[in-house]
């Protein structure tokens, strides 16, 4: 009987770590090896969402310590933008501009078309505009002693704002445009039959977040916020879970509840929102 227990182990490491890596190859464009679809897959490896930001920010960080010495404090913000941008595939600017678009709308229907629609229009051309220009002036103007611990807790809350709404909000009732499967690597999903690529993201993950998850991924984020920032943490926390929870009072009264668009629109704006937090000052 107690040869069953030390199997036990290595297949839930090994689930934990299949959830780790689907986090990975749904928020980043990096080439990985592919990892068979399962139902629920991208529900549990919501909790890996703030670690995967976690390791964003250290790249992000290495290579600010990299250009720092050899470039202004603008161009270096200015790459940081577009490395950041690069890696993860523009998924919340394409998702900002998106759910920017629907507000030029009457009706919950009308949005919801809208945001399945792949154009952009001029609020979500205006909206993008802003977020890169915002962010770029952010870092090249937040003062340098707070630069990287700002940068990092930064990717690092932004992606914590998809556990609470993807706990407590419903999806909404139109697909979104995009399937999640889309927004990743062709090779990283080559494993992932095509009914599941048509799912939308929203009822993906949406009300699917466990407690647990919720639990342990707050646990992490204001974790790491506070080990960099110390009492400074508090702001950027604070300002991450008001603009979390206006968003979602927001989306369950325009739209009925969540799509992926709105999980990466929030992530956009709560990451501009610690920059901003980082600049500020007393």
């Amino acid at each position: 009987m107690r040869t069953s227990r030390p199997n036990a182990k290595p297949s839930r490491l090994h689930s934990m770590m299949d959830d780790g890596l689907v986090a990975l190859q749904f928020l980043t464009r990096l080439p990985l090896p592919p990892v068979a679809y399962e139902e629920g897959s991208l529900a549990r490896a919501v909790k890996f969402f703030p670690v995967v930001g976690l390791g964003l920010g250290a790249a992000a960080l290495g290579l600010e310590r990299l250009l720092a010495p050899h470039l202004g404090r603008m161009p270096v913000a200015w790459l940081l933008v577009l490395f950041l941008v690069l890696i993860t595939g523009c998924l919340h600017e394409d998702a900002l501009a998106d759910v920017a678009d629907s507000c030029g709308a009457w009706t919950r229907e009308r949005r919801l078309e809208i945001m399945r629609d792949s154009r952009i229009g001029s609020y979500g051309t205006t909206a993008l505009v802003l977020s890169l220009a915002g962010r770029v002036v952010l870092l090249g103007t937040m003062p340098s002693a707070r630069l990287g611990a700002y940068l990092v807790v930064a990717q690092v809350l932004c992606r914590w704002s998809t556990l609470p709404l993807s706990y407590f909000i419903e999806p909404a009732p139109a697909a979104d445009k995009t399937p999640a499967a889309d927004r990743t690597p062709a090779a990283n999903m080559a494993s992932v039959p095509a009914p599941a690529q048509s799912q939308r993201l929203g009822t993906r993950i949406a009300r699917l977040t466990s407690l647990a998850t919720l639990m342990m991924g707050t646990i992490f984020s204001f974790g790491v916020a506070v080990c960099l920032l110390r009492w400074a943490a508090i702001a950027p926390i604070l300002v991450v879970s008001a603009i979390t929870a206006v968003s979602a009072r927001w989306f369950v009264r325009r739209l009925g509840g969540v799509t992926g668009d709105c999980f990466g629109a929030v992530t956009q704006v709560t990451e501009i929102a610690v920059y901003l937090c980082g600049a500020w000052t007393l």
